[in-house]
């Protein structure tokens, strides 16, 4: 297959595409695939159709950056890694450190297939069969849907793709909360998962401090929250934000202000940032959700459950057939999972995962990590040597030390 320029509309469809670019290119300018080739690695992106009609990029690093690219040359089966990135981000989280630090690229060195799912409403989400983006019908969804039918399409179309029937799964805040919904209510798809892999796990956020529940407290009634915010998108990737990623963080004088407002919504590590990424990190976080979305996890605050969204008395009864939202329940998943969560994490809170672990049938490994942040588990200087080894070690020998 040719290879294109990343200056060139890429066509929809379900064949891989690659990607050439200039090496002196700032990364804060590049999509996924172009940071992938960047560094040295193969890059392909598939296009994955739900059963409801959204049309997700997902991408794939299918060989490590010293091996020959598997579908150029040939090779064995690997065993795969599916990789589901958190609230309000993208399958970019995983590659936006540097080569030695990323989860993807130390995946793919360790000689694993990685693909790296996207779930709708973010940037490599934003399509649709029928609905356009300026539609309030394609934004009409929260994190259920995203359960129902964005992770059992990914997760079919790359068993498919590899020929194989299993795969490890690693999620990281949302991308576990879809996983241990999907996993515990659907059991095709709990089959396809050897090992869950839970970073900053999220069922419940009763314990949740800083912007989000604030929010929550304030956002009792859906109408007033779509009044302020609309029915549409909640922080999509704009101009704005890339400028002030791009221009603003870059300069040393700002950094520790661009810092404190992603500690502010997810907790304080300043040992862990590497504060010169910045503008990487802020061109492509945040991607974007749903109000819905996040008037979801509002409800979810405010009940302290891990429940479905609530539509209130009378539109749960035309939803669901009961007058209250259903819980999903933990005690139906029988995946291995293993959880890894930080002690000054603002979202996945310390008490909200130990009241989860009893829950858990078949929990294989846990482990606090001092002095974490929800996103020191992305983007973490020190994520690779604390968690990822530990986790590539098992899926290697299926044991932890």
């Amino acid at each position: 297959m040719s290879r294109r320029s990343p200056f060139q509309p890429c066509k929809a469809g379900n064949e891989a595409k690659y990607f050439t670019i200039p090496l002196l290119t700032v990364q804060a300018f590049f999509l996924q695939t172009e940071i992938i080739l960047y560094h040295g690695y193969p890059a392909e992106e598939y296009t994955v159709q739900t059963e409801d009609g959204y049309l997700l990029y997902i991408q794939r690093i299918p060989s490590g950056r010293m091996e020959d690219s598997c579908d150029i040359h040939g090779c064995p089966p690997k065993e795969v890694v599916f990789l589901q990135h958190g609230l309000l981000c993208s399958a970019s989280n995983w590659i936006t450190n540097l080569p030695n630090e990323s989860f993807a690229f130390l995946l793919a060195d360790a000689g694993f297939d990685v693909w790296m799912g996207n779930v709708r409403g973010n940037t490599y989400g934003l399509r649709h069969i029928k609905y356009k983006t300026n539609s309030n019908k394609f934004w009409d969804f929260s994190w259920d849907e995203m359960v129902t039918y964005d992770l059992p399409a990914m997760l079919k179309f790359v068993t498919k793709k590899t020929s194989q029937s299993s795969l490890y799964y690693v999620g990281h805040s949302q991308g576990t909360t879809i996983g241990f919904a999907g996993f515990s209510s659907n059991d095709e798809m709990a089959k396809m998962v050897k090992t869950f892999f839970a970073l900053a796990p999220v069922t419940t956020v009763a314990h949740t401090k800083g912007p989000l529940k604030l929010a929550a407290q304030n956002s009792i009634e859906i109408s007033m929250v779509h009044l302020m915010l609309g029915k549409r998108d909640f922080l999509s990737s704009s101009p704005m934000i890339q400028w002030f990623g791009k221009h603003y963080c870059s300069k040393p004088i700002n950094q520790r202000f661009c810092a404190d407002l992603l500690f502010l919504l997810c907790g304080f590590d300043w040992s862990g940032l590497n504060q010169t990424r910045l503008p990487v990190y802020y061109t492509h976080t945040p991607a974007g959700t749903s109000v819905k979305n996040m008037i979801h996890w509002f409800q979810m605050v405010n009940s302290k459950t891990f429940q479905m969204y609530d539509y209130g008395f009378f539109g749960n009864k035309m939803n669901y057939g009961q007058h209250k939202a259903p819980l999903y329940d933990l005690e139906e998943m029988t995946v291995p999972v293993a959880l890894y969560y930080g002690e000054n994490d603002w979202v996945a809170d310390p008490k909200d995962v130990e009241n989860m672990i009893p829950k858990l049938q078949n929990l294989i490994h846990s482990a606090e990590i001092p002095k974490w942040n929800h996103l020191d588990f992305i983007w973490g200087m020190d994520a690779a040597t604390l968690v990822y080894k530990e986790i590539i070690a098992y899926m290697q020998h299926q044991a932890f030390d």
